[in-house]
């Protein structure tokens, strides 16, 4: 037998204590890779809201939270030209964000509404131009984009359409009309894509907001700072309105993401830790079960660095497995967790290269951390007080 082959079925003889072992470990790595998907998938999903084209600035009523999302306040949409004639303005658009229950609730809340309160969850529903879609992040539509004006139409997002079924040419209840879909889109952002677009005047009937947006869409101009044309609107009309960045968005949302980071190296640590001690009880145990086959081997010439190398290599093959065990589960989990539940429209799990690496280097270092002790331990067994153990 090959001394590979040798450290390969070693950790094996006794399959339950080593089966213990390695689910011990795979948990830990399971979740590792689990909540690395996850995370990494609503960061992709966050930097393509900054794609080229789409708004750079968000004008919101001042005093309101958010980025002009629901019950965000309403602003008169008079200061969408007002706005467009500052200097850095390259174009503007006013946008009314609403929710409508699909699930025949006939309720809904628009945040463009005075005085409204927080939406209940329902199908978002975006009012805007149908010529300032670009400012929307929306720059190609698979049909066509719907008409202006108060008509029934509307184009809808790849991941709503695929949730409700729909396809070009068919229709969705709202507000107890029935609209055609004229088109479908996709931008690459979650949220975006699964929710809708239709003509603003039509929204503004539907929620009885006329003549008012949730908020204004701003593109600067091309050697226009970002920065100073947001001071700009805000010094303009002060006490009236607001603005945020699509950057400092992101940043927002990052930064909520970076705890989510910080518990899965939390965990990783834990990992290390409990799958260490259970790694260093299961090698101790292979080593005093094997004391005499230690001491046949030194006898007939194996250095203490063979004898080493050899019980660390168990070691770090059972972490491997465990490692390999882990992925899988979690990759498998996140799959069949996303496809059963309403979390499976909005987030596409990220198979980065990084996370995996990350996974399999702490099953590495958990073997060699708790494999070392025993590692030492046996080879430093002398040779003839180890043939005479019993």
């Amino acid at each position: 037998m090959s001394f590979i082959s040798l450290v390969v079925k070693n950790p094996f003889r006794n399959k339950t204590r080593s089966s213990l072992a390695i689910v011990g470990i795979a948990i830990g790595i399971m979740v590792i890779v689990a909540l690395g998907m996850i995370t990494g998938g609503l960061k992709t999903s966050t930097q393509s809201t900054l794609k080229a084209g789409s708004a750079e600035i968000t004008v919101i009523q001042a005093g309101s939270s958010g980025s002009g999302g629901f019950g965000s306040g309403s602003i008169n949409q008079s200061r969408v030209a007002d706005v467009q004639k500052l200097s850095g303005v390259k174009d503007a658009a006013g946008t009314l964000r609403a929710s409508y229950d699909l699930q025949g609730s006939n309720s809904s809340s628009s945040s463009g509404s005075p005085g409204g309160g927080l939406p209940s969850m329902g199908f978002s529903i975006t009012g805007i131009n149908s010529d300032k879609l670009s400012l929307a992040g929306v720059d190609s539509v698979n049909g066509t984009a719907f008409t202006n004006g108060s008509v029934n139409e509307i184009i809808v997002g790849k991941t709503a359409a695929q949730d409700l079924n729909k396809t070009v040419g068919d229709t969705v209840n709202l507000y107890g009309k029935d609209f055609k879909i004229t088109g479908i889109f996709e931008t690459g952002s979650f949220m975006t894509d699964s929710g809708a677009f239709m003509s603003l005047e039509t929204l503004q009937n539907l929620t009885n907001n006329q003549n008012k947006v949730s908020s204004i869409a701003v593109k600067i101009n091309d050697n226009a700072n970002t920065t100073e044309v947001s001071k700009t609107i805000q010094d303009a009309y002060p006490n009236e309105l607001n603005t945020t960045t699509a950057a400092a968005q992101e940043s927002r949302i990052n930064q909520g993401l970076s705890f989510i980071d910080t518990a899965s190296w939390a965990i990783s640590l834990l990992a290390i830790f409990i799958g260490g001690v259970g790694v260093i009880n299961t090698m101790i145990m292979s080593v005093y079960e094997r004391t005499r086959e230690i001491g046949v081997l030194k006898a007939v010439g194996w250095k203490d660095r063979r004898i080493l190398g050899m019980i660390l290599g168990e070691s770090i093959v059972l972490t491997l497995i465990a490692a390999v065990v882990g992925t899988v589960v979690a990759v498998v989990g996140v799959e069949v967790l996303l496809s059963v539940s309403t979390f499976g429209t909005v987030i596409q799990p990220s198979f980065s290269l990084d996370i995996f690496l990350r996974a399999f280097g702490v099953a590495f270092l958990v073997g060699i951390i708790g494999g070392l002790y025993p590692a030492y331990r046996a080879s430093r067994l002398a040779p003839t007080e180890a043939l005479r153990y019993e």
